[in-house]
C-alpha cells in the first residue's frame, strides 16, 4: 500500500490552457513511464500514486497550483482509507462513531472531511478507498468488525434507519422549493406539537411569510425546526449556528439537545463555533490531515478534551502532533483603572437613525488609537446600521457630523462583482501596497491567501471569499476599521488565527477597529471595549456607550440569562450548562462573565 497521496484539483488544473509542464518536466516521465499522463483535451492530469517518487516537481511548476503531493504520517501506513472520491482526490480515513442518546460533535477545518463522514454515517456506502471497485455491505461491515461502528452500520442496513440533515448552507433552500413557512411546517408535524419548537425558536413572526422572503438567520431557524419536529432515527445538523446571533444560537442549542430525551436516536454535529460546540455535545470527536488531500478522525474524547486537543494540535493518546503551533490564546486583560487613564482621541455624538419602523438610538461615545470595539447584540438591533453611520454610508436622522476619518468598511454581506482574479482584484483595490513585506507577515501569509492569486474570485467558497475580503479591509490606509462579522463562513482554526491577525493588525498600525462578531471566543478574544445594545428588536433600540470588557459582557450576559467560565488551559469562553452549580453561582454572584482562572 502506497503512503503516497497525489491530488489534483480538478477546479484549477487547466490543460488546455497551458504547456502541460507537469508532464514535461516529471522525471519519472523523462524515464519513459506514465506517471503523469494529461492531453490538451483531457479535462485534468491523472498522477500514479505508485510511480511517483514524490520530488514535487510537477507541484512547482504547475501554472494553476492544482497538484499537491503529500507523503501520510507513519501512524497511518496500515490503515485502509474509510473512503475515495476518485483517482488523485480526497482521501478520508476512520469515521467518528455515534453513540445513541448523546450528542457527537465534530471539530476539523473546512475541507476535512467532516461533510464526507456525515455522508457514509448517513447510510452512504463507504468504499474503502477502492473508488473503482466498491465492496458491498457485507464487506464493510467485515471492515468494522469489533468497533461501535459496526453495531451502527448493522442498525443502518437491517433496520433501514431513518436520516435528517440539516444541510450546511440554507441559503439555497429557497433553491430547492416554496412556500409558506406554518404550511411546510404543519405537512411535517401537527399544530400542537409543531407550536413547541417554534416558540423556542422564535418563528412566530415569519409563519406567514414564503420561503423566499427570509434572510439567513430565519432559514437557519427555519431549517433546525424542519430537522427537529420530524421523527427520525439518526439527526445531523452542519453547521447550526451559522447566520444566527449569540441569542438564538443558545435556542438552538436546547431545540437541539431536547432531541436526545429519546435514548435510542443518534445527533451528530458538525460546528465551528467552539462554544457553541462545547455547550452542545456530550463528546468530540477531531478531524485533522490537510483540507482537500486528507482527513483523518480520532477516537471520540470528552468534550473538553476534545477541544483542546484541537487547539493544542496534539493527540495524546497517539502521541501525534498535527499541528506545528497550539491555538492558545489569552483575552485582553484590561483593567477597569487603566481605562479611566486611557486618553480617547476621537469622539461621535449621541445620535439616532429611523429606517422604516425601526428606530436605533447611539450613545455618545470615544475611542482611541490601537483599541478594538466589539459590538454586542441580537440580530435586528442595528450592529451594522451603527458601522454604516460611522462610515459616512448612511447620515444619522439630524445629520449631526461625525469625526472625520478615513474608514475602512468589510460589509456583512459579501458579493463579487466582476470577473477577476484574486492577484488583479488585490491590485485594483490595493495597488502594491499588499505586497508589503510587513503587510504580508502580519496579514496576507496568515490569511493563506497567495494559494488563491490565480482563481477567479466568483469561484471562491465562502470562507475563501471571506479571507479575501478581510485582508481587502485591512490593506486599505484607514483611521477607522469597520468589520461586520468576520468569523462567518470560517472555520473553528481560520476564526482563531483571524482573531489573532485582526487584533496584531490594529495593534501595530495604531489603528481603531469596531467589530461586529457573535462568536463569543472572537468576540472576547478581540475586544478592548464593547457597546451592548438593549430595546425591542427590529422595532426601536439604543447602543451605550464603549464599555469595559468585564463590565459589558456581564450586561450582555445577563440579557441573555447565560453565564461563562474560561478554560484554565487555553482561557476560552466556555458557557456554563442552564441551572448548572457553576452557572447558579456566577449569578448569584452577579459575575456572569467569569474573566479570573479557574
Amino acid at each position: 500500500m502506497t503512503t503516497r497521496i497525489a491530488i489534483v484539483n480538478t477546479d484549477k488544473c487547466k490543460p488546455k490552457n497551458c504547456a502541460l509542464e507537469c508532464k514535461k518536466k516529471c522525471p519519472v516521465n523523462r524515464q519513459e513511464k506514465k506517471c503523469i499522463e494529461v492531453i490538451k483535451e483531457s479535462k485534468t492530469a491523472t498522477i500514479s500514486e505508485v510511480l511517483c517518487i514524490g520530488c514535487g516537481i510537477c507541484v512547482k511548476q504547475c501554472p494553476y497550483n492544482a497538484i499537491t503531493i503529500i507523503h501520510l504520517p507513519k501512524e497511518l501506513e496500515n490503515d485502509i482509507p474509510t473512503h475515495r472520491y476518485g483517482p488523485n482526490q480526497f482521501k478520508l480515513f476512520r469515521l467518528p462513531t455515534p453513540r445513541a442518546g448523546q450528542i457527537l460533535g465534530l471539530v476539523g477545518q473546512n475541507g476535512i472531511g467532516k461533510s464526507t463522514a456525515l455522508k457514509i454515517l448517513s447510510g452512504k456506502k463507504p468504499n474503502l478507498g477502492r473508488y473503482d471497485n466498491s465492496p458491498d455491505w457485507k464487506e464493510i461491515l467485515a471492515h468494522f468488525r469489533g468497533s461501535e461502528l459496526q453495531n451502527y452500520f448493522t442498525k443502518v442496513v437491517e433496520n433501514n434507519l431513518k436520516t435528517l440533515i440539516k444541510p450546511q448552507y440554507v441559503d439555497q433552500i429557497p433553491r430547492i422549493g416554496n412556500g409558506e413557512v406554518e404550511a411546510l411546517l404543519l405537512k411535517k408535524y401537527n399544530k400542537d406539537n409543531m407550536n413547541h419548537i417554534v416558540n423556542q425558536l422564535d418563528l412566530q413572526v415569519i409563519l406567514k411569510r414564503q420561503i423566499a422572503e427570509l434572510s439567513g438567520g430565519e432559514l437557519q431557524r427555519f431549517a433546525i425546526a424542519m430537522t427537529c419536529i420530524q421523527e427520525s432515527d439518526i439527526y445531523m445538523f452542519d453547521e447550526p449556528s451559522s447566520y444566527l446571533d449569540v441569542k438564538q444560537r443558545i435556542k438552538a442549542v436546547h431545540a437541539i439537545r431536547s432531541l436526545i430525551n429519546n435514548k435510542q436516536i443518534y445527533v451528530i454535529v458538525v460546528e465551528h463555533d467552539l462554544s457553541v460546540l462545547d455547550y452542545l455535545s456530550d463528546f468530540i470527536c477531531v478531524l485533522w490531515g490537510q483540507p482537500g488531500v486528507y482527513g483523518v478522525v480520532t477516537m471520540p474524547f470528552s468534550v473538553r478534551e476534545g477541544i483542546n486537543i484541537f487547539l493544542d494540535g496534539f493527540i495524546p493518546t497517539e502521541n501525534l502532533r498535527f499541528r506545528n503551533d497550539a491555538l492558545t490564546f489569552k483575552m485582553t486583560d484590561n483593567v477597569d483603572h487603566e481605562d479611566s487613564k486611557r486618553h480617547y482621541t476621537y469622539h461621535y455624538p449621541l445620535m439616532t437613525k429611523t429606517i422604516g419602523q425601526f428606530k436605533l438610538t447611539v450613545g455618545q461615545g470615544s475611542f482611541t488609537d490601537s483599541e478594538i470595539i466589539v459590538l454586542l447584540a441580537e440580530n435586528g438591533c442595528g450592529k451594522s446600521i451603527f458601522l454604516r453611520l460611522l462610515a459616512g454610508v448612511i447620515k444619522n436622522d439630524d445629520n449631526i457630523p461625525l469625526p472625520e476619518l478615513f474608514v475602512s468598511y468589510k460589509p456583512q454581506m459579501i458579493s463579487p462583482k466582476k470577473n477577476s482574479s484574486v492577484r488583479q482584484l488585490l491590485f485594483d483595490k490595493l495597488g502594491t501596497s499588499w505586497q508589503h513585506p510587513q503587510f504580508q507577515t502580519d496579514v496576507f501569509k496568515p490569511m493563506k491567501i497567495e494559494s488563491l492569486l490565480n482563481d477567479d474570485v466568483k469561484t471562491l467558497s465562502g470562507g475563501e471569499l471571506q479571507r479575501v475580503a478581510i485582508v481587502l479591509a485591512l490593506g486599505k490606509p484607514a483611521d477607522v476599521y469597520l468589520i461586520d462579522e468576520p468569523s462567518a463562513y470560517l472555520d473553528a482554526e481560520q476564526r482563531i488565527v483571524t482573531a489573532k491577525v485582526i487584533k496584531r493588525f490594529i495593534l501595530h498600525a495604531k489603528k481603531t477597529a469596531f467589530i461586529v462578531e457573535h462568536d463569543f471566543i472572537m468576540a472576547s478574544y478581540l475586544a478592548d471595549r464593547v457597546i451592548v445594545y438593549d430595546g425591542v428588536p427590529s422595532v426601536t433600540c439604543r447602543a451605550s456607550e464603549p464599555q469595559h470588557l468585564m463590565h459589558g459582557m456581564n450586561q450582555f450576559l445577563k440579557q441573555l440569562d447565560v453565564t461563562l467560565r474560561r478554560d484554565p488551559t487555553h482561557f476560552r469562553p466556555r458557557i456554563n450548562q442552564y441551572q448548572s452549580q457553576m452557572d447558579i453561582q456566577q449569578k448569584q454572584s452577579g459575575q456572569y462573565f467569569h474573566y479570573d482562572d479557574i
